[in-house]
């Protein structure tokens, strides 16, 4: 996080963890102590599953006195938050001990807006085409009377935003994925493994890469990105090959910092 955005300019809101295995969680630590050494005063609040409250606890006296409040919340299969803009949704997932993955589905945006509608019923080209955008009904002159025009009456219907889910560690869910997964612009899977290591995918509760490809499949997912990765290999071609064999869409296996523009539909 130090070479994405240098030291200073953490801009961590929320922090959500998946499961209780150390790998996933030991790092927020040395992070909230950096985060309130460069000065952060706002509170923080971190989700998890079921032992969410007393890891909390934990951080609060392993890590000496923070400038900043943390408080935990316990997020379970079904349990939504909401903030600006989006919300991030938790669903079950299937690994050796209690694990959720997150759903992050942004708000509705407004239809397109219809300009030459807009000229037509006389609203004059300038900051009122803004409103309308904006979704506010605005007053014009036409025919010497003066008419209220309605967002509705210009705008298109509203579109969707944009979907990421987020799995965690978790064997492939074809039949026990909820409905609300489907259709993802970006699905991000573990794919722990390569096919020739099935066996041990299924002795640890992880998916191999042609597994995640088939729930991308399943799902319906527009994209998907191969992650968690074992270290025991070297490089990634086989296992966006072996993805490729079940999946259609645009595959990636991303390194730590890489950042990627998801387009709207």
């Amino acid at each position: 996080m130090m070479r994405a955005s240098g030291n200073t300019n953490f801009r961590v809101k929320a922090i959500f963890i998946t499961h209780w295995h150390a790998d996933h969680f030991l790092g927020i630590l040395g992070l909230l102590q950096t985060l309130s050494f460069y000065g952060r005063t706002e509170d923080l609040i971190i989700y998890g599953p079921l032992g969410i409250h007393e890891y909390v606890e934990y951080i609060r006296i392993l890590s000496g006195k923070l400038r900043f409040l943390i408080r935990g919340r316990e997020m379970s299969d079904g349990r939504t938050e909401n903030f600006s803009g989006y919300s991030v949704t938790a669903f079950k997932t299937h690994h050796r001990i209690i694990g959720i993955g997150y759903t992050l589905i942004e708000e509705k945006r407004p239809g397109k807006f219809d300009r030459e509608a807009a000229i037509a019923l006389g609203v004059p080209i300038g900051p009122l085409f803004s409103c309308l955008q904006a979704g506010e009904p605005v007053n014009v002159k036409h025919e010497d009377e003066e008419i209220t025009i309605f967002p509705q009456q210009v705008m298109g219907e509203m579109r969707t935003g944009r979907k990421i889910v987020y799995t965690g560690d978790t064997r492939p869910m074809y039949n026990s994925a909820p409905e609300s997964l489907t259709g993802a612009d970006l699905l991000i899977h573990d794919a722990t493994y390569i096919d020739k290591d099935k066996v041990r995918a299924e002795e640890f509760f992880h998916s191999t890469a042609s597994e995640a490809g088939k729930v991308g499949r399943f799902l319906k997912a527009k994209r998907l990105a191969l992650v968690h990765i074992s270290s025991r290999y070297t490089q990634t071609a086989d296992h966006v090959r072996e993805a490729e064999s079940e999946y259609e869409g645009e595959i990636l296996a991303p390194y730590d910092l890489d950042y990627l523009e998801i387009p709207y539909s």
